[in-house]
């Protein structure tokens, strides 16, 4: 582990644009050391701080086990990955970009069915006509069961899905789906509809620190500099 202060930041895409330009607005540039395809980089202001480009989902994992200080990622993401989150990293800052909210979505042809209450009392139902329990396909497992249990919900089971997740109700691997969008456009294109109270998060991209990375003295003062400016 380098002894320097690390910041992640996401490696590709908007995500990582968006980023590069917040903290730049703010005074704080951040270059790429090496090949422009590398992953390290320096902050210009900050000498001390190492910069680790990495994917949104490995940078969770690096704020779940203390392996950087802090880092840019997903709300989703990170309350998926790290059980009791808020336990175990703080939510510094919430950056404006990245936006996408984890929802629930059935198909529109259910119209007797407008909430997560009523999905349990068809439940029932559904397994008499079916022979099976709902499937829901998702990403989200974690924030599924811990929503859908919130809810009341418990007749059904997850089907994992490692592709277009709002395809699968039309292709019949799924029943209903937990899913990220941001304008819905791709919901309705696949005939799929929000329930009434099934947001389970309104996540974007936030500024995380780990409380199990190492935070002396000098990690904590970098740390305060990049919050303040940030903020200012």
């Amino acid at each position: 582990m380098s002894d320097k202060f690390i910041l992640a930041i996401p490696s590709k895409g908007r995500l990582m644009e968006k980023a590069l330009a917040q903290f730049e607005e703010c005074g704080l540039q951040i270059t790429k050391t090496g090949h422009e395809r590398g992953y390290i980089g320096e902050i210009k202001e900050l000498p001390q701080v190492e910069v680790s480009f990495q994917s949104a989902s490995e940078i969770v994992h690096f704020l779940k086990n203390g392996r950087i200080h802090m880092g840019v990622t997903g709300e989703d993401l990170t309350r998926e990955y790290i059980t009791n989150a808020d336990a175990r990293v703080n939510f510094l800052k919430k950056l404006g970009f990245g936006h996408a909210d984890v929802v629930v979505a059935i198909p529109t042809c259910w119209i007797d069915v407008s909430r997560m209450i009523d999905l349990e009392e068809i439940a029932s139902t559904f397994r008499k006509r079916h022979g099976r329990r709902m499937r829901v396909a998702t990403k989200y497992m974690n924030l599924t069961r811990g929503f859908f249990s919130k809810c009341g919900v418990m007749n059904y089971r997850i089907v994992e899905s490692l592709g277009a997740t709002e395809g699968t109700p039309m292709a019949g691997t799924a029943d209903l789906i937990v899913d990220i969008t941001s304008t819905g456009t791709t919901l309705v294109a696949n005939h799929l509809k929000i329930l009434d109270d099934g947001v389970i998060l309104e996540s974007e991209a936030n500024l995380i620190s780990s409380k199990s990375a190492d935070w002396t003295s000098i990690a904590s003062e970098i740390s305060n500099e990049i919050i303040a400016r940030l903020d200012a």
